[in-house]
């Protein structure tokens, strides 16, 4: 097979260029999964897994983002995050490198929030050129809210105390629940076929993002857009944002504030500077927002060059050798805490003491058995003595002498048996039971 002399790619290579690839064509995502696999080492990386029931994928946090999460991720959480796709260029894997996380319920909202925020403006929906000024002389506000909530409320006093003459007309709506944003668009609608108004002002009270998200309508926002008459959106507190507040022709941080600048005081200098300040916000906001886009595509064109990208590798590297190194000094100090434990007890079953102390026993043992040995030896001897000291009674001279019978013996100690044994003057011992007779024969 005849071997190519071009584009010969090194593994290194090729996993550089699909990252490269993987980085350039998908951009940054929005993922829902679940967490597992978690981990969090000393470097203030996060490393973790996420998984759906069909598949998964290795991920990681590095501590410069995820310092801006207001949770601790575990095990099992469902989350949103946002990331874009790379290469772990040592092993060839395919990861998400995440840049934030939320969990899976707000996050779906605030995703979806900025994903409209991002389509509308681009739209032109936004622009401040496109903004209407307030009518210069206002006699009648149409308010289109739900007749008792406490905005409509906090609203007419405001009205009634600035300026009593003003004419009010209130246009019933649902501002919270599945179907609110279709009944307010019926509102707005309405409100421009009747005519009957100088201004509209689009208002409900505080909540949760939840309660708010009827604001957050597409549809509702081309409503405002294409309205003929001017609109003011004043949607909760001050700190709420909606998508109604940026396509509305003035934004009112509160109910209360928009009876402010919609009342005939609205009309001195100091109103008309807030107005001003409002509408400068409102176009500074507008020029932030494609500031944004434009620095998101900047930034990702960046990513693709970054040698911070290369370092967030080299130290997803090391945290990985570090993972692995403390696996292998545990096993391996596992291994030898198992080998001291078996060398202990062999050193237990070998020890001196232990030998020691089965010798001793042995040695008591062997004690016993000879004194008993000795003392069965000299009761089997004390009874043949006896035994034959009996016999020896029985056979014994002094037996016989005791009966009171006597021995006699010549001069040589030869037992006299008979007279011819004897001659006169022969000297003669004769032995008796307590003594001897010394005699001469006659």
């Amino acid at each position: 097979m005849k071997m190519p002399k071009n584009n010969v790619y090194t593994v290194s290579r090729l996993n550089g260029e699909v990252r490269q690839l993987l980085e350039g064509e998908l951009g940054r995502i929005w993922l829902e999964a679940e967490i597992s696999n978690f981990s969090a080492p000393s470097s203030g990386h996060w490393y973790l897994t996420l998984k759906d029931n069909l598949a998964q994928i290795r991920s990681a946090m590095f501590k410069g983002k995820n310092r801006s999460v207001s949770f601790r991720p575990v095990n099992g959480q469902q989350v949103l995050v946002k990331g874009s796709i790379s290469v772990y260029e040592p092993r060839g894997d395919y990861q998400l490198i995440i840049e934030s996380m939320l969990p899976a319920g707000d996050g779906l909202l605030a995703q979806q929030y900025e994903a409209l925020k991002m389509k509308l403006a681009a739209e032109g929906l936004f622009a401040a050129d496109t903004k209407r000024p307030l009518p210069s002389n206002i006699q009648r506000i149409g308010i289109i809210t739900s007749p008792t909530g406490a905005a409509i409320r906090d609203i007419l006093h405001v009205l009634k105390r600035r300026d009593p003459s003003l004419e009010v007309i209130i246009y019933p709506t649902a501002v919270q629940g599945e179907h609110a944003d279709r009944s307010i668009c019926h509102a707005i609608m309405q409100a421009n076929d009747r005519n009957e108004v100088d201004v509209l002002l689009v208002t409900r009270g505080g909540g949760s993002l939840e309660d708010l998200w009827c604001f957050n309508s597409e549809a509702l926002a081309h409503t405002i857009y294409n309205s003929a008459l001017p609109v003011v959106s004043a949607v909760g507190h001050e700190v709420d944002t909606t998508i109604s507040d940026y396509v509305a022709d003035l934004r009112a941080p509160t109910p209360s504030a928009a009876a402010e600048v919609l009342s005939q005081d609205a009309l001195s200098k100091s109103d008309k500077l807030t107005m001003a300040i409002t509408r400068l916000k409102q176009s500074w906001q507008h020029y932030q927002l494609k500031q944004g886009q434009r620095f998101n595509q900047l930034e990702h064109r960046l990513q693709r060059q970054d040698p911070k990208r290369r370092l967030q590798q080299f130290e997803q590297s090391f945290d990985e050798m570090q993972l692995r190194l403390w696996a292998v000094m545990s096993h391996k100090l596992h291994r030898l805490e198992n080998r001291h434990q078996s060398l202990q007890a062999r050193l237990n079953q070998q020890s001196p003491s232990n030998r020691l102390t089965l010798e001793f026993n042995r040695l008591d043992h062997l004690n016993q058995r000879l004194q008993g040995a000795i003392n069965r030896q000299l009761s089997h001897a004390d009874n043949s003595l006896r035994h034959t000291a009996h016999q020896l009674d029985t056979v014994s001279p002094l037996a016989t002498l005791s009966r009171g019978y006597s021995i006699t013996l010549d001069i040589n100690g030869k037992v006299v048996q008979k007279v011819t044994d004897v001659n006169a003057g022969d000297k003669l011992t004769t032995k008796l039971i307590d003594g001897e007779v010394q005699s001469t024969v006659l």
